[in-house]
Order: structure tokens, then C-alpha cells, then sequence
């Protein structure tokens, strides 16, 4: 029986109803991300910097010229992270790696000796990531996240948007680095419309559908988004289960992989617990899944180099205080991946 299907959802509300009290938050979910609720429904704003990097533009393609800003705790800077190793792009565009906690004022820089997994601002010397988009526009109130991809020639921000960044990094420094990575195409022409099409429920229903079960302010909107969740979790299952490769769509690594591992990575160790995604566990419930993310971290360069197990856990559990007010952090599960 597909895990979805498992949910009562007359029996939980009447759970709900007998035994305790939904409480609305006296605040948002971290005003360092603008994100609204509207019925107790999660509901993530738009990023704000889209601009693109490409010959006889205002930002053309040049060896460290640019600066990737990332949080090795957020999925959307993870693609990112992973992009850029896959694409051998780390010799060209340099990097910052704030702080694991997100405090009321966002991200900040680490100190020195603080945590040797960051890496600090070398290009500003800046110590809260704010700072980079006021520098943007004194005026700016809109959400301060990561990842950034900054000009430092320009002292300009190229590009917040994570699904945008990737696809940048796909093509636009082709011609700098070496033809092993040149030949990668993680979204060829053949494929895009079957991309498109699954990019769109991923993102919807287990992307961005774990921050709608976490965040959620009633009872109803968290039941929603999390069978909602389950439901399209089976359904990668079943088309992972079909699959000729090891794959998402087969034996071509795409988009969908480097889109999809960030969340399956934070799945058990995190989600689970945290945003209360509890009706299953990927290692436990979902072998194909779990087989399919195990490969990615195990046997593709690039994907377990930029996991940060320790950075995940500490962000949420110790970051979010209106869902764990106490900061404590669960050991389990252990291992945090399972070998393959």
C-alpha cells in the first residue's frame, strides 16, 4: 500500500480537535525571509535578482569574476553547490559559505575559528549576508537569501534565483573550462519538456511541499501539503522503480537529480521530525528512492562533497524556534546515510 494512502485524515482532525489547540505564531515564520502565510499555507515569495551571464551582456563570462554566496544547509544553495562541481567550475567561480544559524537578522558570516565548514566573506568582508543586498539598494526589504551569484567586478548581484543560477552555470562558462565538463548538459533540448513537466510537481509537492508541512499554522494546511507530499513521494518511487538507470530518467544524470537530491538528503535526518513529514522514511519505506539518493552521494563526484549533515541539522533544529523552541538537536538517525 502506497504510504499516502495510509493517512485518516477524519481520524487525525478528530485527534486534532479532541486533544489540543491550534496555536497561531504572534510573528512570521523568520523576517529574514518574507515568506506568508495565508490560511495557515505556507507561501514562499519571489526571489528578486534574475539577470544572466553571457557574451555582450552587462555580465559576460570570465574566469573568477564571479562569486557564488551559499548556505551548505539550504536545499535551493545546494543545487547550486552541486552544480558547480559537476560543471568543474570551482576554480572559476570562488565561494562563500555562511554560518549553519539564521537568526532574526538572516544569515551571517561565521567568525574566525568559529566553524571550520564556512568560509568567509573575502570579497566584502561583509558579516551578515544583508549587507550584500543593501549594498544592492539601501532600500531593499525584500527576501535576503542564498544563493547569490555576485559580480565582483560590478559589485552587482547576478542572480538569487536557484533554478535560474543552475542553468546559468550550465553553458555560460563553457569556453573556460575543461571539454570533459563542456560536454555535460544536466538539460539537453531532447529532454527539456520531460524536465519542465517534472520539475514543476517536484518542486510544488517535495520541495517546496516539506516547507509547506513544516511552516504550516493549522491543522488542515499541514494535513494538505503533507499528504500531498506522500502522495507525490509514491509517485517517484513508482517512476524510479520503472527506471533503465540509475537515474531519474533513466542513464542521463539531469536537472530533476540535481533539484530533487537536496530534499531526499534532509529527508529522514531532518523533515522527518522537524516539519513533521513523519507518515514514512525514505530508508525504511521507499527502497527505490533511498537506492537512487544513495548513488548520487556515493558514486557521483559532487554530490556528497558539498552534504553537510552537520550544517543541515544544526540550521533547522536550532534556526527555526518557533517549531523547536528549545534548539535541541536529535542525534538520529544513525547513520545519516546508509551505505550502499
Amino acid at each position: 500500500m502506497q504510504l499516502a494512502s495510509r493517512l485518516n485524515r477524519r481520524d487525525v482532525q478528530q485527534t486534532a480537535k479532541c486533544c489540543f489547540k491550534v496555536l497561531q505564531p504572534t510573528s512570521s515564520i523568520n523576517i529574514a525571509t518574507k515568506d506568508n502565510s495565508i490560511n495557515g499555507e505556507f507561501v514562499r515569495s519571489p526571489t528578486s535578482f534574475h539577470n544572466v551571464i553571457a557574451k555582450d551582456s552587462e555580465f559576460p563570462p570570465e574566469k573568477d569574476r564571479y562569486h557564488l554566496y551559499v548556505s551548505y544547509a539550504c536545499p535551493w544553495a545546494t543545487r547550486a553547490l552541486i552544480t558547480r562541481q559537476l560543471k568543474g567550475l570551482t576554480d572559476v567561480i570562488s565561494l562563500s559559505v555562511v554560518h549553519w544559524h539564521m537568526d532574526e537578522n538572516g544569515w551571517r558570516f561565521a567568525e574566525p575559528d568559529e566553524d571550520p565548514d564556512c568560509i568567509p566573506d573575502t570579497v566584502n568582508g561583509f558579516k551578515r549576508l544583508r549587507e550584500l543586498y543593501l549594498q544592492q539598494n539601501p532600500d531593499y526589504s525584500g527576501r535576503v537569501t542564498v544563493p547569490v551569484l555576485y559580480d565582483k567586478k560590478t559589485k552587482k548581484i547576478v542572480n538569487n534565483e536557484s533554478s535560474e543560477v543552475i542553468r546559468i552555470l550550465y553553458t555560460a562558462f563553457d569556453d573556460l573550462i575543461e571539454p570533459k565538463y563542456k560536454s555535460l548538459n544536466f538539460y539537453p533540448e531532447n529532454l527539456q519538456a520531460q524536465i519542465d513537466e517534472h520539475n514543476d510537481w517536484i518542486y510544488n509537492d517535495i520541495n517546496n511541499g516539506v516547507y509547506k508541512s513544516g511552516f504550516a499554522t493549522t491543522q488542515e494546511a499541514y494535513e494538505k501539503a503533507v499528504t500531498t507530499l506522500f502522495k507525490s513521494m509514491d509517485r517517484v518511487e513508482s517512476i524510479l522503480a520503472e527506471s533503465d538507470g540509475p537515474y531519474f530518467l533513466g542513464k542521463d544524470l539531469t536537472e530533476i537529480d540535481i533539484r530533487l537530491f537536496p530534499t531526499l538528503i534532509r529527508f529522514d535526518c531532518c523533515y522527518v521530525q522537524h516539519f513533521k513529514c513523519n507518515i514514512g522514511t525514505i530508508r525504511h519505506n521507499y527502497p527505490h528512492i533511498n537506492k537512487y539518493m544513495k548513488n548520487l552521494y556515493w558514486n557521483v563526484p559532487g554530490f556528497k562533497e558539498v552534504t553537510n549533515f552537520r550544517h543541515i541539522k544544526f540550521h533547522y533544529t536550532k534556526s527555526h524556534k518557533q517549531i523547536n523552541p528549545l534548539g535541541i538537536t536529535p542525534v538520529g538517525p544513525i547513520p545519516d546515510i546508509e551505505p550502499l
